[in-house]
């Protein structure tokens, strides 16, 4: 019984072939295209409006070099938001919930964060890790912690990603669960189960948009130290 709850994780495949690409893909084809008329319908206008606040509200602190990521960071937070909450319909997959996947987005964009750093300005770059009026006998130790705390950050990014989904969808199954199998011995408890399950999606749903949201800001924010 406990194997079943994991199940959902597993990477659908159809006669041995993955279908974890179909399920990266498919939220592209969601996206409405802007027509070429001058008066969008109200879709577009929604989408168009949050992007542009979004993107307004995350570049805010970085300077003008920062600013060419904009269409990465939007494009890198709409996806995210639309698999999370893809994710949360039944039947569904959630490839997210993928700590190989999230560590795909990760590595590479803070790796790029570095080498930008440590190409415009090395200098700041690495003055990062030896804070101002260090005590000489701590600087080897400090160098060592701020080391190690730099290639940390690209893994709790995709950890945290992978984690906060993986135990929401892990929950809602278990009280769902709890919801069937107390249906026919105690129906009131049952419903004031349901009842918890719901408010416990709409958590799911804020929760799987501000993931995305920060999983964005923190990488603006390895962005706006090396910029």
């Amino acid at each position: 019984m406990m194997m079943s709850f994991f199940d959902q994780f597993a990477s659908p495949s159809f006669l041995g072939i993955p279908l974890i690409a179909i399920a990266i893909a498919l939220p592209w084809i969601l996206f409405p295209t802007p027509p070429s008329r001058w008066l969008n319908n109200r879709l577009v206008t929604l989408q168009t409006w949050f992007i542009n606040r979004f993107t307004n509200q995350l570049l805010l602190p970085l300077n003008v070099g920062g600013h060419k990521w904009a269409l990465l960071f939007a494009s890198l937070m709409v996806f995210l938001i639309t698999i999370n909450m893809l994710g949360l319909l039944p039947y569904t997959f959630t490839p997210t919930t993928q700590l190989s996947l999230n560590m795909g987005f990760a590595v590479p964009l803070w790796l790029a964060t570095v080498i930008i750093g440590m190409r415009n300005q090395p200098t700041v770059a690495l003055g990062h890790l030896l804070p101002e009026g260090t005590p000489v006998p701590l600087i080897p130790v400090l160098i060592i912690i701020e080391t190690i705390s730099l290639f940390i950050r690209p893994l709790a990014l995709g950890v945290r990603l992978t984690a906060n989904l993986t135990a929401g969808h892990l929950l809602i199954q278990l009280i769902a669960t709890a919801v069937f199998v107390l249906m026919p011995m105690m129906p009131t408890v049952a419903i004031l189960t349901a009842a918890v399950l719901f408010l416990l999606t709409l958590l799911e749903v804020a929760v799987a948009m501000i993931q995305a949201y920060v999983f964005v800001l923190l990488l603006s924010l390895y962005l706006q130290e090396n910029v």
